[in-house]
């Protein structure tokens, strides 16, 4: 892949935004935990995300797909990186949640926008390789991020560790302003975004996806599995804590070497994208992950689980680096803000849904049993769409 400037710049300024981000997480949680003291408070915080990435996507694709994608993603960061920066000036855990609303609010317009951006600016024979070497990033940021936290909140405080993740986010900001124009005058429409024009969106998202049988087929199988895996997620640590009995510092480590796998993962995904192809990276690299899930939870010791995270974090980059290119391949661009905001509607009441049942379920029964019978159904829910993307490799556009 030819490195230019616009690939600089783009993963450049998003891969600061995910290291912000992490930072941010882990500064947040201490932050309103030394505030409350209150474990209900720190839970609250991952409600708020869904809450509030459904009400934005009613309305987001409609607003990004008739303005300027690159304006919006420099406000996104810009208003972003100025609400984290106001958080530690706060002590009232109401206002700080309010704040936390309006911050993923302004994250629902960036992640669509970024998505056309890479569109747009790589070229699509490129675009796998960048997205594995992009998906690295993210890896890079989900290791160093907790621990650069954990580095910044013991030499001072929370408060440095979040106008720290403040200042990448304007550092992101001025990255993107510096890319070139996304769209030609006159191809965005500033109109007004009513109800009217929000439902005949919806309608033409649905008509779209509709139009191709195999298509929405793929999505509503990928997307119910990728739901069943998030809510997995939810009983991670307390698999960990009360079925294998790991001690706080060694769950810390188990979690980065996730983050050692995937970086691993990013990088041979980036440097076998000549020799693999798109339906193997997809197809056989989400099975495996889903297979890695299954893994942990049948896990009866410590060195298993940890082989499981490894092997999670290695697969996963293959399957999201061939998720994403796919995407940028079949969405077309002028409808990527809609389709994409009508997707996260749809995920995120598939998480809450999946999330509270299974977490219903752990309160009735064994927590090993009810977690191992969801990675079993999102196993083989995964062979059975890679079997399905192997049938239907034309239709699916990934020849």
């Amino acid at each position: 892949m030819e490195i230019n400037k616009n690939y600089l710049l783009l993963l450049g300024g998003l891969g600061l935004s995910h290291l912000g981000n992490w930072i941010y997480l882990i500064a947040l949680n201490l932050a309103v935990w030394h505030l409350t003291h209150s474990p209900a408070a720190v839970a609250g915080i991952y409600m708020i995300g869904p809450a509030a990435r459904i009400i934005s996507s009613l309305f987001a694709g409609s607003f990004i797909d008739r303005h300027n994608k690159k304006t919006m993603m420099i406000w996104s960061d810009v208003i972003r990186g100025g609400i984290v920066c106001i958080m530690p000036l706060l002590t009232s855990i109401w206002l700080i949640y309010c704040l936390i609303f309006l911050a993923n609010i302004a994250a629902s317009f960036f992640g669509p926008s970024s998505t056309y951006a890479i569109t747009k600016l790589v070229a699509e024979d490129e675009r796998q390789r960048f997205n594995a070497i992009y998906s690295t990033l993210n890896s890079g940021s989900f290791m160093i991020g907790p621990a650069l936290a954990g580095i910044i909140i013991t030499m001072s405080n929370t408060s440095i560790a979040m106008w720290v993740n403040g200042v990448t986010f304007f550092a992101c900001a001025i990255a993107i302003s510096f890319l070139p124009a996304l769209e030609s005058d006159g191809s965005t429409s500033a109109q007004r975004v009513t109800l009217q024009l929000i439902q005949a969106d919806f309608k033409e998202v649905w008509r779209f996806i509709t139009q191709q049988p195999k298509l929405f087929i793929f999505f509503a199988l990928y997307t119910s599995t990728l739901m069943i895996a998030f809510s997995l997620d939810s009983q991670e640590m307390s698999f960990l804590k009360d079925i294998l009995l790991v001690e706080d510092s060694t769950y810390g480590l188990m979690v980065s070497t996730a983050g050692v796998g995937a970086i691993i993962g990013g990088l041979c995904a980036a440097a076998f994208v000549k020799k693999i192809s798109l339906r193997t990276y997809i197809g056989a690299g989400f099975a495996l992950t889903m297979g890695s899930y299954l893994l942990f939870y049948t896990a009866s010791t410590i060195s298993l689980a940890t082989f499981s995270f490894v092997a999670l974090g290695f697969f996963m980059a293959f399957s999201n680096t061939g998720y994403a290119t796919m995407y940028q391949k079949v969405i077309p661009p002028e409808l990527m803000g809609r389709f994409g905001s009508s997707l996260n509607l749809v995920q995120s009441l598939l998480q809450i849904s999946f999330t509270f049942i299974l977490g219903l379920m752990a309160e009735w029964f064994s927590l090993q049993l009810v977690t191992i019978v969801f990675a079993v159904v999102a196993f083989l829910s995964a062979i059975y769409l890679w079997v399905f993307i192997v049938r239907h490799v034309k239709q699916l556009s990934l020849l």
